[in-house]
């Protein structure tokens, strides 16, 4: 019991930093023209206030995974812990563009450490399918929702308090955490080094993913996609990433052993995470905007709006999630919420112009949550299924990786949709609002075409088996507490 109890404790440590994390990617956007207005950001400058972190934290992923396997999972997380708070420190006391950009760079190094280890420390505490289902389910909830509370949370700080104090806030709460994390967290022993790290093939993913998210956060999502800027850099992207296999391939210790990719199940749950996320992260962001623009939601409004998003995800991770997963199997948990997702963002798709929220909005949103309730728990335990205790960490930090960068990926292709169609519907003498809302609609179906297609590859690449029941386990505190 007490050795159960000191799990479900270490978990919510592990939760704790991770809603940090997630927090920080959102709850900075609500707080931009605070930002701007105070430091003097350009406006092609404040872009950098994001993509400094998204560049650092999606970059650093997969090596900081792997770097939990060699160097051991607790170590790396508690690394991250101390970066990412002293960064926020730094990002909160910056008094210009320069000394902000930089501090958001090493948080972004710091979230990257902290997030990469975490689902291979859960599966590696909890070793029995049923425990297990219900840990990733928790986890599951927070690294989703939490965009959601970052809305909320950044909008009540920036309206309420000030700016900095969405920096501020985490120095508090990384603080308790790395506490809680010294006192509850297992030790874990790392393979080692042994002979040798990997130096070139670090460098060279480090270098492509680095190279890849900025590709697709600036040059594409501002030149266009056939732009000569953005065609040079994807192509060295796609060169260091040839680089990166012909390295690993051939070394002696590969810092990413191609091995893990023989599972078709790991292959196939990565890429259905990978084409999701293009779809509903993407689509996350431009709801939001859809509701300032549109609809003239505030900040605070927009948090409040996509409550049920939360509330409804929270419901199913943490309460239902394991006992589904455990009698029908995480594939046919994972169908119908991808379903769900798409019906909901097929809602948002034709939400009018003058839209009423209770008819319009809330419907669209309780469809997102539910389907992401049901989809994102039984996919990352997909991703983790079969995955030798050695590779936890790398593959932790693969499930990562793919959700960010098909994140950014999505949401570049998306707004590029969103704008074209709303220019050349102003053009054409459109109104401003019309203009908009035909904009905001082309992307939500390119959304859903998305999450069509994560649904076809799970069909094809994730074959249905029943999860066997363990023995009924002594109550978790998250069982009791839900």
């Amino acid at each position: 019991m007490t050795d159960l109890r000191s799990r479900w404790l270490a978990l919510y440590v592990l939760c704790t930093g991770m809603l940090m994390i997630v927090l920080d990617v959102t709850i900075v956007n609500v707080a931009l023209p605070s930002i701007q207005d105070d430091l003097g950001f350009s406006p092609s400058g404040l872009a950098w206030v994001v993509n400094a972190y998204l560049i650092a934290f999606g970059g650093l992923l997969l090596l900081a995974g792997r770097l939990g396997d060699l160097f051991g999972q607790r170590r790396v997380f508690l690394a991250g812990l101390v970066v990412f708070t002293v960064a926020s420190v730094a990002c909160g006391a910056a008094v210009n563009p320069a000394m902000l950009v930089a501090a958001r760079f090493v948080q972004g190094a710091g979230g990257a450490l902290t997030s990469a280890v975490i689902l291979g420390l859960i599966v590696t505490m909890f070793p029995q399918p049923r425990d297990q289902a219900k840990a990733i389910g928790v986890y599951a909830f927070v690294a989703s929702a939490g965009g959601a509370v970052g809305l909320l949370a950044g909008g009540v700080l920036t309206q309420w308090v000030n700016w900095h104090w969405i920096f501020f806030v985490n120095v508090p709460i990384g603080a308790v955490t790395l506490a809680a994390a010294l006192r509850l967290l297992p030790a874990t022993t790392g393979a080692g080094v042994r002979a040798g790290a990997d130096v070139p093939g670090a460098v060279l993913i480090t270098a492509a993913l680095m190279l890849g998210v900025y590709t697709i956060i600036v040059p594409a999502a501002n030149d266009g996609w056939s732009a000569t800027r953005t065609l040079v850099c994807g192509a060295v992207t796609i060169a260091l990433l040839i680089g990166f296999l012909v390295r690993e391939a051939t070394a002696a210790l590969p810092l990413m052993p191609l091995r893990i990719f023989g599972s078709t199940t790991l292959a196939g749950a990565n890429i259905v995470q990978m084409v999701g996320a293009g779809g509903m992260f993407g689509s996350f962001f431009l709801g939001s905007l859809y509701l300032e623009h549109v609809q003239g939601y505030r900040p605070l409004q927009i948090g409040l709006a996509f409550l049920p998003v939360t509330v409804l995800m929270g419901t199913l991770s943490v309460r239902y999630s394991e006992r589904l997963v455990t009698r029908f199997g995480a594939h046919r948990v994972l169908v119908p919420g991808l379903v769900l997702i798409g019906a909901g963002l097929a809602g948002l798709a034709i939400a009018p112009v003058h839209a009423s929220y209770l008819t319009d909005i809330f419907p669209a949103t309780a469809l997102l949550g539910l389907g992401a309730g049901l989809c994102f728990p039984p996919m990352m335990t997909l991703a983790m299924s079969g995955v030798a205790p050695s590779d936890a960490g790398l593959a932790s930090g693969l499930v990562n990786t793919t959700a960010q960068v098909g994140g950014a990926l999505g949401l570049a292709v998306l707004s590029t949709i969103s704008s074209g169609r709303a220019a050349t519907l102003r053009a054409a003498g459109r109104d401003e609002l019309h203009s908009l809302t035909a904009g905001y609609h082309a992307a939500f179906w390119i959304a859903t075409a998305l999450i069509g297609a994560a649904l076809l590859t799970a069909l094809a690449t994730l074959r249905p088996r029943r999860v066997a029941a363990a023995p009924a386990p002594v109550k978790s505190p998250v069982s009791v507490a839900a």
